[in-house]
């Protein structure tokens, strides 16, 4: 079962898959729901800290001066700010539950550094958003297992 984990949890951190990839691969491989949901919420949500104070340390010195980093991040902005500037935190919040490409916990860690949050209350509002996409995801995985295994009967 470590290994298991350890996939699960390099699946959810891998960007683009995050919970959407390791929610399902948990299931897939015998977790329980409840078991996959903590563990592939809690990895996404943890994976703020790193985002957020790397962008804090290293933006100036490094990531400024790389075009396609500059583009990843405007794509970010124009996709994600509507949501904040409309509905603040909670604006966050959607942006990171809607369990999509590009509108994760990277893509609204990102959001959040740019806007300038403070970092207690983006994490707030982006662990909240993981939490409420493992719910989608989970919800959706468990309803396509179910019809799978009614079609194989």
């Amino acid at each position: 079962m470590l290994e298991e984990t350890g996939l699960v949890i390099l699946t959810t951190a891998l960007p683009i898959l995050e919970l959407r990839g390791g929610l399902p691969l948990a299931l897939s491989l015998g977790f329980s729901p409840v078991s996959a949901l903590l563990l592939t919420v809690f990895i996404n949500s943890l994976l703020f800290f790193p985002i957020f104070f790397g962008l804090k340390i290293f933006y100036e010195m490094w990531f400024s001066k790389i075009k396609f980093v500059n583009r990843i991040i405007e794509r970010i902005r124009k996709k994600g700010s509507p949501y904040v500037e409309k509905y603040g935190l909670a604006g966050l919040t959607i942006f990171v539950a809607i369990p999509l490409p590009l509108s994760g916990v990277y893509s609204g860690t990102i959001l959040g550094w740019l806007i300038g949050l403070k970092w207690r209350k983006a994490f707030l509002a982006i662990a909240l958003g993981a939490l409420i996409a493992g719910l989608i995801v989970l919800g959706v995985s468990l309803g396509a297992f179910k019809s799978l295994a009614w079609i194989l009967k």
